[in-house]
């Protein structure tokens, strides 16, 4: 094999100027995304002195990100998606400039902090699903795998940088310049995603109620069994076997270390999804998309068993860059998945369940792998154990789902034909 059939394909950015605007103003976005986040972070817990606070503004905005998910979802299938994309970043922008302004008061009010999380995770969860489902429109349907990884690499690479930034911007200038670049930031994505043609989304004439329409998407699902099949599998890993929650009790009782020990477990996840991405090309040539994807969730399984019976640190690092590598290749394969079995009319409701899940599916996953470990005694042991029934997951789907064994980037979908079924029943 070529190294150019390895490395991550940059097809789309050639071929595509609107898709290179998108994946511009998704790269700067995600290291501003962050640089908010840590600051908002740091400021509660400097005007409050409470990591309860800190973890109560974190609730506040995932909770406000996942109701903005679901009526994200059914706009984006419903009206212009890139109309939509610039208002809901026009307002996150004058959001995160407030963030900025409170911050730079010599009082600054935590109230504020809380009610600026609710609007920005509201906002950001409305356009979310637009941007997601506009991506097909943008590119080839022979490249929605290297799209998928393109926005992956982002995603990386802003959880690499942004965090760090933070800090750096922090401890110097101080919050109040986080919040202002990352307004900044916003600004610059709305003249990127500004040239974009329309966006509307096909077969809008029928408006639904609201509520019909989700449960349009809802029984769509039902009734694909290779959408379903992607969301269940993804279930597997992030819920049963999801090990970030053990990480201080291992780095520092296990390993024997201390907060730098707990920092490289954190870290090596997301060193091993990096290179994943990096190495992504293979993921839009594999003929057979849903055995490798089986393949990739079975990986991560592995790995965090194998990283649960590690007593040496360097070779459980080893485990968990794997795991993050075999992350990446799943999320890769089940975006592009998910994005060609999906009627371009079901793109925004089918995506945000898609994001829902993946906004809440690491959190609920934390919290199982904390009580397993309570119920076991042993951090070790749960994380083992989270390994195992995630493997015995994915070998019940591959066998009960022949349609996720079989599922292809490489053949027509025919993905209209289950939702149009699905509406007559």
């Amino acid at each position: 094999m070529r190294l150019g059939e390895v490395v991550v394909d940059v097809a789309p950015l050639r071929s595509s100027r609107d898709f290179r605007l998108v994946f511009a103003t998704q790269a700067i976005s995600m290291v501003g995304t962050h640089l908010t986040s840590v600051a908002a972070s740091l400021q509660v817990y400097a005007l409050t002195g409470s990591t309860v606070q800190v973890g109560l503004m974190s609730l506040v905005l995932g909770l406000s990100l996942l109701v903005g998910l679901v009526a994200g979802g059914v706009l984006a299938d419903r009206v212009d998606r890139r109309r939509l994309m610039l208002v809901t970043r026009s307002i996150t922008a004058v959001v995160v400039a407030g963030l900025a302004v409170n911050a730079a008061l010599p009082d600054p009010k935590v109230w504020f902090v809380f009610v600026a999380a609710v609007l920005a995770g509201g906002t950001a969860g409305l356009g979310g699903p637009a941007m997601m489902a506009a991506t097909p429109s943008l590119v080839q349907p022979g490249q929605l795998a290297a799209a998928g990884a393109l926005t992956t690499l982002t995603a990386q690479l802003g959880g690499m940088i942004g965090p760090s930034l933070a800090g750096v911007i922090a401890s110097g200038p101080g919050v109040a310049m986080c919040f202002a670049i990352d307004a900044a930031v916003y600004v610059v994505g709305l003249a990127l995603l500004a040239p974009l043609p329309a966006l509307p989304p096909e077969g809008t004439a029928e408006v639904q109620h609201p509520l019909k329409a989700m449960t349009e998407g809802l029984r769509f699902l039902r009734g694909n069994q290779v959408v379903s099949g992607l969301l269940l599998i993804d279930v597997c890993a992030v819920v049963f076997a999801m090990p970030y929650a053990l990480f201080p009790e291992l780095g520092t009782e296990h390993f024997g270390g201390g907060p730098s020990t707990v920092g490289l477990l954190y870290t090596a996840p997301a060193v091993g999804s990096f290179f994943g991405a990096l190495t992504s090309g293979w993921t839009g040539r594999v003929h057979h998309t849903g055995r490798a994807l089986i393949g990739a969730v079975a990986v991560w399984g592995v790995a965090i068993s194998c990283f649960g019976l590690s007593s040496n640190l360097w070779l459980a690092l080893a485990f968990l860059a794997l795991a993050g590598l075999g992350d990446t290749a799943s999320e890769i394969l089940r975006r592009a998945l998910l994005q060609h079995y999906t009627p371009d009319r079901l793109q925004g409701r089918v995506g945000s369940l898609w994001l829902a899940q993946a906004t809440a599916g690491p959190s609920v996953g934390n919290l199982e792998a904390g009580l397993v470990a309570r119920a076991l005694g042993s951090s070790a042991g749960a994380a083992v154990l989270g390994g195992v029934v995630c493997l015995a997951g994915v070998a019940t789907l591959a066998v009960a789902m022949p349609g996720l064994r079989k599922a292809t980037l490489h053949e027509p979908s025919d993905a209209e034909e289950p939702a149009d079924s699905i509406e007559k029943t």
